[in-house]
């Protein structure tokens, strides 16, 4: 099972962006893009939100049959959630026909379930789903309102979120309802002027794939007391180990 370079984009677009688990939430398509077609999870079953859950299922009883130590296991899912999440954002920005506030719901209803995964596995506290935040947020920003009073609340929304990544989505954003306005230039030129404000401020557009988290190993003491085990004679090792 390989998470990530291909393998995590594979996952994440499939599972985070394109499972539709609300039936009929996203059936109709953006006014200027109807007649494009669109990946769906169904073209890829097996990379579906459903294949993902039952994979980390098996993953996780894999790494338990073989006694990995939970702090690592914490470690792990970490770094693969943020596989899934970094390369759903990559590619959210790049696809216009994602950018609408009924899709803004659908991505939000799927990391739902891998948020609600972790607290079934017990892994809540592993970082794994503060990993999942700048994807969180982009489906949270395609839902909020983006009215002239909204500014502050939306720049508050959206801190894990470089301000190249807000201003492309809000760029982006097209209405399901043809009768309804795009977001207007002088909310998102607001936004800017308000983002100036952010301390240290990253200006990268697309999150790096090719990040990984420093890995501790934790000191676990051995429950085995060394000195009463018996060397079998037939290893003809005897000569090599000494009792203190």
């Amino acid at each position: 099972m390989y998470w990530g370079g291909k393998g995590g984009t594979y996952w994440g677009v499939a599972a985070v962006l394109d499972h539709e688990a609300i039936a009929g939430l996203t059936g109709s398509k953006p006014s200027g893009l109807r007649g494009r077609s669109s990946s769906r999870a169904d073209d890829t079953p097996e990379h579906s939100l459903d294949s993902l859950m039952k994979a980390m299922n098996q993953f996780v009883r894999v790494l338990t049959q073989h006694a990995v130590d939970p702090e690592l296991v914490k470690q792990i899912f970490r770094q693969v959630y943020y596989f899934l999440g970094a390369s759903a954002l990559n590619n959210l920005l790049l696809r216009k026909e994602m950018c609408n506030w009924s899709k803004g719901m659908q991505i939000r209803y799927n990391l739902s379930h891998m948020e609600q995964w972790l607290r079934d596995n017990k892994l809540q506290e592993s970082g794994a789903g503060s990993s999942l935040e700048p994807i969180v947020q982009a489906s949270q920003l395609l839902q909020a309102r983006k009215t002239d009073a909204d500014v502050d609340s939306v720049c508050d929304m959206c801190s894990k979120l470089t301000v190249p990544q807000i201003v492309k989505i809000l760029n982006l954003y097209t209405p399901v309802d043809e009768f309804k306005e795009r977001v207007p230039i002088s909310f998102i030129r607001k936004i800017q002027q308000k983002l100036k404000e952010r301390v240290n401020t990253d200006n990268s557009l697309l999150m790096d794939l090719k990040f990984s988290y420093s890995v501790t190993f934790p000191f676990t003491p051995s429950k085995i007391i060394l000195e009463t085990i018996e060397v079998p004679e037939q290893l003809h090792i005897n000569k090599l180990v000494s009792r203190c």
